[in-house]
């Protein structure tokens, strides 16, 4: 019997996601991806020096490595022209962190994750991981289509943080949400135009969870994201110029939430 296109697509998606690797790179990133348990590692490129530095990280992981000569650093592997190296290579397996549900409910920390919609910068998506470590939320979370995969660039903006911080990639945001609000979440998107501001929006939530929604510089939350928010509110700004980074926007309203 011929199995469904479903069945068939499913499993292919399966198989893709078993096949995948990416590398990390840097010495912070990859001393950080050496000394975390859960990080699946396939091979590591080292030059002497590098080496030299991580001595104690490689022999915890347990991880033979490659030793290149610095000049033949960047034909040995493939990253990208203007990656800042430092060095330090590692072929990892993506992170499985599990299920929402697993994560952003039962999971430690605060109960408080950011969701970001449709944010595709890995410099921005790492900068945020980094800040949700900081105040301690639960998880970022983002679509897995259209937003920023785990990549070393990633990695590195992340500093550490992608070895810690569960960045869960879900198929539908908005379901994603739904669950979150049936578990009691509160969803404020951020909107320059939203009436009240974040403090005043926090200030009604009192001490439920919260999950922070926020878009992609420009095109900022999407309608369905919108629709789906229990409430909207703003940063506050002076002046004429009321636009900041996501990263940025992402930082001020974890520290709000964090604080309450």
């Amino acid at each position: 019997m011929k199995k469904p296109a479903w069945v068939i697509d499913k499993e292919r998606a399966r198989r893709a996601a078993a096949a995948e690797t990416l590398w990390l790179f840097g010495l912070h990133a990859v001393r950080d991806a050496l000394t975390n348990p859960a990080r699946e590692r396939i091979r590591l490129v080292l030059t002497r020096n590098a080496h030299d530095k991580l001595a104690e990280a490689v022999a915890a992981a347990g991880m033979e490595p490659d030793i290149v000569d610095a000049r033949k650093f960047d034909a040995e592997v493939p990253l990208q022209p203007e990656s800042v190296h430092q060095g330090a290579a590692l072929e990892v397996k993506p992170l499985r962190w599990g299920p929402v549900s697993e994560v952003c409910i039962d999971g430690p920390g605060k109960p408080l994750v950011v969701l970001l919609d449709q944010v595709t910068d890995p410099h921005n998506v790492g900068a945020v991981l980094r800040s949700a470590e900081v105040f301690g939320a639960r998880a970022v979370i983002a679509p897995a289509r259209h937003s920023a995969p785990e990549t070393g660039a990633l990695a590195k903006t992340a500093s550490g943080a992608l070895e810690r911080q569960p960045y869960l990639r879900v198929v539908n945001l908005a379901e994603a949400m739904e669950e979150l609000k049936a578990a009691g979440y509160i969803l404020i998107g951020l909107a320059g135009e939203a009436e009240a501001t974040l403090a005043e929006a926090l200030a009604e939530v009192g001490n439920r969870p919260v999950g922070l929604v926020l878009g992609a510089e420009g095109p900022g939350l999407r309608e369905k994201t919108r629709a789906t928010c229990d409430r909207l509110a703003r940063v506050p700004f002076a002046g004429d110029f009321g636009s900041l980074n996501v990263s940025n926007a992402a930082a001020i309203a974890l520290y709000a939430a964090a604080t309450r």
